[in-house]
């Protein structure tokens, strides 16, 4: 996916992965208190896009939000469930064994390197950088993980065990990435994955892909 700011006040999001596709125009947002709820008033200016199913049996509804501002990316998921399968209870570990939504922000093509974000329905995170190196790649976690380089993050789970995660992530986390923060004009691929483990995996994406993320 890709992301252009065309205009001022608006930010295009194009899929990750190796197909042209047409952009998908983001609202931009003054900077708020981060809430998973998606009654917020900044909330309700955007539009819900879904998720598709890509893999396993789950007929889930999944669907997420996203805004920027001159600080960062916002997101919001909405994850229908009736299971949670997320029993780590720390940041930085393998989210993705276990019930995870995903953002990946690809900024500069010439830089073989994309920022991955993690979040568990349990509110544990994972930031990651991945390069790669002639399809060698290996993430590495942030440093000086504090200040305005620090994510926020907050999940609100239902009595029915669905699921709302929001999370903020500052562009001053994504340097030294090309095209940081984006100006109009500015192209970056991304794209947005659930995965579910209700009794075997379910995975959802907002484009599909035709190779592992990892090895763009």
């Amino acid at each position: 996916m890709i992301v252009k700011l065309f205009a001022a006040a608006v930010l295009n999001l194009i899929c990750f992965l190796l197909i042209a596709q047409t952009p998908m125009s983001i609202q931009s947002v003054n900077d708020f208190e981060l809430k998973a709820d998606s009654n917020l008033r900044e909330w309700k200016a955007a539009t819900w896009i879904t998720l598709a199913k890509r893999e396993g049996k789950k007929e889930y509804s999944t669907k997420f939000k996203i805004l920027y501002s001159k600080a960062g990316i916002y997101c919001l998921f909405f994850c229908e469930d009736r299971i949670i399968t997320s029993t780590l209870t720390e940041d930085f570990t393998s989210l993705y064994n276990e019930d995870v939504v995903e953002a990946f922000f690809w900024t500069d093509e010439s830089f073989p390197v994309y920022f991955e974000y993690e979040l568990s329905p349990t509110n544990h995170e994972l930031p990651i950088m991945v390069p790669n190196n002639k399809g060698k790649f290996f993430g590495w976690l942030p440093w000086h993980f504090e200040g305005n380089r620090k994510t926020k993050h907050q999940v609100v789970v239902d009595a029915n065990k669905n699921w709302l995660a929001a999370f903020f992530i500052p562009y001053s986390l994504l340097a030294p990435l090309g095209n940081v923060p984006p100006k109009k004009g500015t192209t970056w691929r991304c794209n947005f994955y659930r995965i579910d483990y209700d009794d075997q995996s379910t995975e959802w994406s907002w484009k599909p892909t035709q190779k592992n993320i990892s090895r763009v």
